[in-house]
């Protein structure tokens, strides 16, 4: 993941990031970007771009993460389309101003909020789906008006140097640029001031990137991560929870933000769960010449691997580890004790804990003794107990019956609250969040009452007491 070090005396590239920064500043100063039709030319590049080059983005997706091409589709090509034609066809009736009514000590006046583009922002992509989670920030950039800088994760070097590639070639270059590189490219580009930062990552890259952006006052937006519980009642339908988690859990071999972390499953219906969930990974790897998940670099592997070998638990499924492929098994561990490391850190992976619980309330008060989750899963048929999990469960985002499909609906905000991140994005909220919010009251010069102006007498201030 990205790392951000001490601040130090601009080099080259900083010279040239500074430069590139002042001449991006120039074009949103000319007012280009703000016309309803630049931002509605921009969102449908990006549909383009991913639509007419599905086939370079998924081969791209596999040369970084072995990822298949109908997973490259479903994990970065489609979300990014749709998230693009949903702005593309509202994006001028959210520009428009939104009147407010006024209270009576106002009148006579008009009031109304009026959104206007920050300038330019700094998005940092991430790795694991780093179609997706780069395109998608531009979004909601372009929908608001915005010049762009886009920082693909270096750690996922050929969709880098492909959207390096593309997107100059689909958008307008002169208000989007893209600067590949490692963390000495992102401190140097923190380090400028942008008018925004969009960074999404692990918890603690996110308080670096917080910590960089501090001395410049530049708002933040950080799409982080955390330990995603699912809760099962004994309610639930065992078999939908099985395919739903299974599901879910293996995309991208478990390295996505929200996937689930761990489950917590009522006693009464725990073994049928696991045994469930076994059958349902098996039918799901059956295809695979090789039933392993890819991991992205040696330091991610061998943290997965210590998982493993210092697990408490019974291994139901899975525990094989192969570093020359740097590939893990899918694996279900029931059991082990709530203090282990694969329990008290983000898993990001193809491991999955099985905790036995006494009751879903008990679940609840685990979940929220803990760091507050990117998302929260409940399966359960109960209305009560879904009106429970809602008050009780704090997270950046909460599905009742599957898991981590909110992050598909653009109609939603996706963020985190806590550890797991803050501000969000998405749809209307995407647009809002890179927009200012300015609010403007018009009032006329007449009438223009003389009690509200020095001397004040005491008539004035009777008078002022109600109104005020």
């Amino acid at each position: 993941m990205t790392t951000i070090e001490p601040t130090r005396t601009p080099s080259a590239d900083g010279v040239e990031h500074a430069a590139l920064l002042a001449r991006l500043r120039a074009v949103h100063a000319t007012g280009r970007t703000r016309s309803a039709s630049w931002r509605v030319r921009q969102l449908e590049a990006i549909e383009r771009l991913v639509d007419q080059c599905e086939s370079e983005i998924a081969a791209a997706l596999n040369a970084d993460l072995g990822r298949s091409p109908v997973e490259a589709w479903l994990g970065d090509i489609a979300p990014t389309k749709a998230e693009a034609a949903y702005a593309r066809k509202r994006v001028r009736a959210w520009m428009l101003p939104r009147p407010k009514t006024l209270s009576l000590n106002q009148l006579p006046a008009v009031g109304w909020v009026q959104y206007e583009p920050l300038g330019t922002a700094l998005i940092i992509g991430p790795w694991n789906y780093p179609a997706y989670l780069t395109l998608s920030p531009l979004v909601a950039a372009v929908a608001a008006g915005n010049c762009a800088v886009v920082k693909p994760s270096e750690l996922a070097p050929a969709t880098s140097a492909l959207l390096a590639d593309l997107i100059p070639k689909y958008l307008d270059p002169d208000a989007v640029a893209v600067v590949e590189g490692d963390a000495s490219v992102t401190q140097s580009l923190i380090a400028l001031g942008f008018d925004h930062v969009l960074f999404t990552g692990g918890t603690e890259v996110g308080r670096r990137i917080m910590a960089a952006a501090a001395p410049t006052l530049t708002p933040v937006v950080l799409e982080l991560g955390g330990k995603s519980p699912v809760i099962v009642d004994a309610d639930a339908d065992l078999d939908v929870v099985a395919r739903r988690l299974a599901w879910v859990k293996l995309l991208n071999s478990g390295q996505t933000c929200i996937a689930p972390d761990y489950v917590l499953v009522e006693a009464s219906v725990r073994d049928a769960l696991v045994e469930k969930l076994t059958r349902v990974i098996g039918e799901f790897l059956a295809a695979e010449t090789n039933p392993a998940m890819r991991i992205i670099n040696e330091r991610q592997f061998d943290r997965l691997e210590s998982y493993l070998a210092t697990s408490s638990g019974s291994f139901a499924v899975g525990g094989g580890a192969y570093r020359d492929t740097l590939t893990i098994e899918p694996t279900v561990i029931v059991d082990p004790s709530v203090d282990d490391p694969v329990m008290t850190e983000e898993t990001f992976g193809p491991i999955l804990p099985v905790i036995t619980v006494d009751c879903v309330d008990t679940a609840f008060e685990f979940v929220r003794s803990r760091p507050k989750p990117l998302g929260a899963y409940l399966f359960s048929r109960s209305i009560a107990v879904q009106r429970r999990f809602l008050s009780r469960v704090s997270a950046g985002g909460a599905v009742i019956n599957h898991i981590g499909m909110h992050v598909l609906a653009p109609q939603l905000p996706f963020g985190g609250v806590g550890d797991s991140g803050m501000g969000g994005y998405h749809g209307r909220y995407g647009f809002e969040t890179l927009s200012h919010r300015k609010s403007v009251l018009l009032k006329p010069q007449r009438p223009d009452l003389r009690l509200v102006y020095p001397p004040y007498t005491a008539t004035a201030l009777k008078v002022m007491r109600k109104l005020f």
